[in-house]
């Protein structure tokens, strides 16, 4: 690990002023992915902005939904009645995820922030183009079990951690964002990039952007949510394939649909394609497992990972299944 310089920011403006002007310097809160990092020799900051001050820890509920401060721990926000009550896919996303010991640490923000836990770009003398463009993408003719099916390019195909971030998806959550230029929200949907030929681009923010915070709009599919995580082994791992449903089901009819796959792309996937499969159908066995069909649309496995698409769709029969009530 390289020396760094550590700092408190007495308040929102400062830190945003120290990171914004300066390329070695980054934000810390909980720390449970930046460490890793600079562990790994992934990232070597000059300076971490200690941010865990500022008045970003609030969970503010009212009629349009919830709004979760980005300091809020995973932990908090799992446990919060109000999202267990309303969006209960986000709490058991949360829950899903790392440790118990992690989620007491690890920030809102920080989670949808992390990077991939790909084993070539974590580890510094394998080439990797998320780490260093142009150096090649060890993984796609390499061990690649881990690795995504959809969305990927011939730059990259690492899958993005988080399983919050799928459940996300799954209720239109929103991102809210203050820059040197002011504040804009962000939906969840528009808020990462695929690789494409830059897999070091992952997402929209300019360089000293502060995530203030993530709001989750109150809904009828939100209310009827559900989240499924497929992994190796019961608790603290990353997911070999996960599933966020979210169903309005009125008069028989799926009015209103959300599907969201995890630990299948370079980032949280929304499959449309299942989603345009539900609406106005009947909730039974035959329309779920169409829809789980219809969500395998367009993936391609590289070998060792060829297996994600089958358990893809089964994760999301599942999920289906038991926010539709065919469980």
């Amino acid at each position: 690990m390289n020396p760094f310089r550590f700092a408190s920011a007495a308040d929102v403006d400062t830190a945003l002023a120290t990171v914004a002007s300066d390329r070695s310097a980054y934000y810390i809160a909980g720390g449970t992915n930046i460490l890793d990092l600079m562990k790994d020799d992934v990232e070597a900051p000059q300076l971490l902005v200690d941010i865990t001050g500022l008045p970003l820890r609030d969970i503010a509920v009212d009629a349009s939904g919830v709004r979760l401060g980005a300091l809020v721990t995973m932990a908090e926000a799992a446990d919060a009645p109000a999202v267990k009550a309303a969006f209960p896919v986000v709490s058991q996303a949360l829950l899903a995820g790392a440790s118990p010991q992690l989620r007491n640490m690890a920030t809102l923000g920080g989670n949808i922030m992390q990077r991939t836990r790909c084993a070539y770009f974590r580890d510094v003398s394998q080439p990797c183009n998320k780490r260093q463009p142009g150096m090649g993408c060890f993984a796609i003719d390499g061990q690649n079990r881990l690795h995504a099916v959809i969305g990927t390019s011939d730059h990259c195909i690492c899958t993005h951690p988080s399983d919050f971030a799928v459940a996300l998806l799954g209720v239109d959550a929103s991102v809210r964002v203050r820059g040197t230029q002011g504040r804009r929200t962000i939906p969840l949907d528009r808020f990462y990039v695929l690789p494409g030929r830059s897999p070091n681009i992952e997402n929209v923010l300019a360089w000293g952007d502060l995530i203030e915070g993530i709001d989750l709009p109150a809904s009828a599919h939100a209310r009827n949510s559900a989240y499924v995580k497929v992994r190796d082994r019961a608790s603290y791992e990353f997911a070999l394939v996960s599933a966020a449903a979210a169903l309005e089901i009125a008069g028989g009819t799926i009015r209103t649909a959300r599907v969201a796959l995890g630990g299948v792309a370079p980032v949280p996937w929304r499959s449309r394609e299942a989603e345009a499969a539900l609406v106005g159908q009947a909730p039974s066995a035959a329309t779920f497992a169409a829809a789980a069909r219809a969500a395998a649309t367009n993936m391609r496995g590289y070998g060792h990972n060829d297996f994600k698409i089958t358990l893809a769709q089964r994760t999301v029969e599942r999920v289906l299944q038991s926010v539709g009530g065919t469980a």
